[in-house]
């Protein structure tokens, strides 16, 4: 129980709701206790009949008809308590669920690149979605039949022990059995229940990755691999989810049949007793065969409540792992901060931590507001690493990073990341109107700012060929668009935010040279008094910014205009007659 205690901050909030949920459990148990009492005085009033000729059979009707009635009143008041409990204890649940939910997912958006890269996506849904809706089956219904169970014993002993001590003692001599009983089988179901949500979490994120991949699968044709794959792994959690079916199976029987052993032990105690002279009145054992039912359901729901429990525990145990993560990229500073653009790079070195690679290595450097920096070098030699280090995605291992001549650290990290547009190399696209996609980067934007944004990118003619134009929903990751569609309506989003800062990380590389040339021009002007840091492997997109720097394993091996880098006949030089002469053969 002690993963489930993280949840009692839900229920100090909800308080008021969980507190007169109990009030009126207590009362609804009260009235329902009139009819056991009611009965036993009709069948009293029927045995007084039976040995006194005196009274009057008009006398006898007159108190069943009224007892009838009162069993009905009391009845009705009951169940209507009984949905007012519902409706509050279970309306709480929602409540919980839903901040819950909202809890795991900001914990999620504030987890760092690092966490995503050791854990699978469909696992992550999961634990959102299937874990959460097990821990709301505990704070919910369970505790709602917890809270039942509870108040009911309470309240039915005390009325069984008035009338008669000894047959309570009798009645009640399953309970420790029953209690074992519970305690073995709970134990049972939460390693089981541990097991199956672990490997429901594993069919997720496989079915999740299928999903994403299937052009892969199918240009490759491998449909019929994945699918065995696919069947082995629903095999195993059926598996273990029939595992955890039988042992859960056991608890109505075993209850029912606990119950069913009471009412025999009322039947035949309380008749000997009845014989003996010790209860007075056969409606007596009538009256505690009600008691002993009602409270079948409670015994009963002991075992489904323990099942419960235990799912929720195991739930709220994988949901704890990631909640007591703290994320590695903290907000530093509440206060705003105003930002320029400036970025300082002093002997930067950034080693990532999953796989040990070094990916930079003292590298300094220095941009003013209004510049426009260009990186190239080799696949692997450092290029993206920088890009998100700018954006705070990571932390340098060492050095230092300004903006604007303050420790990056120190600058308050959602207005560092509001200053920014940034065009990932691998442009994401959701599944949502063209128009919505560019408005992401700024959502009260106009129509006709996210048109001017377009024609910026040299997309707006692409979009207005489509039959829906910008109202065309795009299917997952943008699978609708080209890729070079993709990575301009990537660009249109960044420039419509209007940033202090713009970083484009190859974002360029699934156009052709003209739309590239067309593109660049755009930025030229759009650039001019913004920090603009272009990623690329092409020197066309590099060799009209300010100062471009050559990357090789992590280090600056050159740096200065595009007509210096020319001139010392290095990396850049080659690689600019290299891609000239391409471009002739073209």
């Amino acid at each position: 129980m002690k993963e489930l205690l993280y949840l009692n901050k839900y229920f100090v909030k909800y308080k008021f709701s969980f507190l007169l949920g109990i009030i009126i459990t207590i009362v609804a148990q009260i009235f329902s206790l009139f009819t056991p009492k009611l009965i036993s005085q009709s069948f009293k009033a029927i045995e007084d009949f039976a040995k006194d000729e005196t009274v009057s059979k008009s006398f006898i009707q007159q108190e069943l008809v009224s007892n009838i009635l009162l069993i009905i009143a009391t009845t009705i008041i009951a169940g209507f308590l009984t949905f007012l409990m519902r409706q509050t204890l279970i309306v709480m649940s929602r409540h919980i669920e839903f901040d819950l939910k909202n809890e795991v997912f900001r914990q999620y958006e504030n987890l760092s690149q690092n966490f995503y890269k050791q854990n699978r996506t469909g696992d992550l849904m999961n634990r959102i979605s299937e874990d959460v809706s097990k821990v709301r089956m505990y704070v919910g219904p369970a505790v709602m039949y917890t809270i039942n169970t509870i108040i009911r014993f309470a309240i039915v002993i005390v009325y069984m022990f008035n009338v008669s001590p000894l047959l309570t003692l009798y009645t009640l001599l399953p309970l420790p059995i029953l209690s074992y009983a519970i305690f073995r089988i709970s134990s049972e179901i939460n390693k089981r229940s541990t097991v199956f949500q672990q490997y429901l979490s594993k069919v997720s994120s496989f079915t999740q990755e299928i999903f994403s991949g299937i052009r892969v699968i199918k240009a490759y044709s491998l449909e019929d691999q994945h699918q065995n794959n696919m069947v082995e792994l629903a095999d195993e959690s059926k598996s273990k989810s029939l595992s955890l079916a039988r042992i859960q199976a056991l608890f109505g029987p075993l209850m029912m049949a606990l119950i069913g052993i009471s009412n025999l032990v009322v039947i035949y105690f309380g008749g000997i007793m009845y014989i003996n002279g010790t209860i007075k009145s056969i409606g007596t054992i009538a009256e505690f065969i009600l008691y002993v039912n009602m409270l079948t359901w409670p015994v009963a729901s002991l075992g489904w409540v323990s099942s419960m429990v235990q799912e929720a525990e195991a739930s709220q145990k994988r949901i704890n792992e990631f909640l007591k993560i703290e994320p590695e990229i903290q907000n530093n500073n509440p206060e705003r901060s105003i930002i320029e653009g400036t970025i300082t790079f002093e002997n930067v070195s950034y080693t990532y931590e999953d796989t040990n690679i070094k990916a930079l290595e003292n590298v300094t450097f220095t941009v003013h507001k209004g510049e426009t920096l260009a990186i190239l070098g080799k696949t692997g030699s450092g290029k993206s690493t920088i890009v998100s280090l700018i954006s705070r995605l990571y932390d340098v291992t060492d050095g230092h990073i300004r903006i604007d001549g303050k420790e990056i650290s120190t600058v308050n990290l959602y207005d560092l990341r509001n200053s920014i547009g940034i065009v990932p190399q691998d442009a994401f696209l959701f599944s949502d109107s063209i128009k919505n996609n560019i408005k992401f980067g700024k959502e009260n934007a106009t129509d006709e700012e996210v048109q001017a944004a377009a024609k910026s990118a040299v997309v707006h003619d692409n979009i207005m060929g489509f039959n829906k134009q910008y109202e065309t929903i795009l299917g997952e990751r943008g699978i609708t668009l080209s890729g070079g569609q993709k990575q301009r309506v990537s660009i249109a989003r960044a420039i419509i935010k209007n940033p202090e800062i713009l970083l484009f990380d190859d974002c360029l590389s699934a156009v052709d040279t003209e739309t590239e040339e067309a593109i660049l021009n755009n930025l030229h002007e759009i650039c001019k008094d913004k920090t603009t840091i272009i990623v690329s492997h092409r020197v066309s997109s590099a060799k009209n910014a300010d100062r471009i720097i050559i990357l090789d394993e992590g280090r600056i091996i050159e740096q200065g205009s595009h007509n210096q880098l020319i001139n010392e006949e290095g990396y850049y030089a080659a690689l600019y007659l290299k891609q000239l002469s391409e471009k002739e053969l073209q």
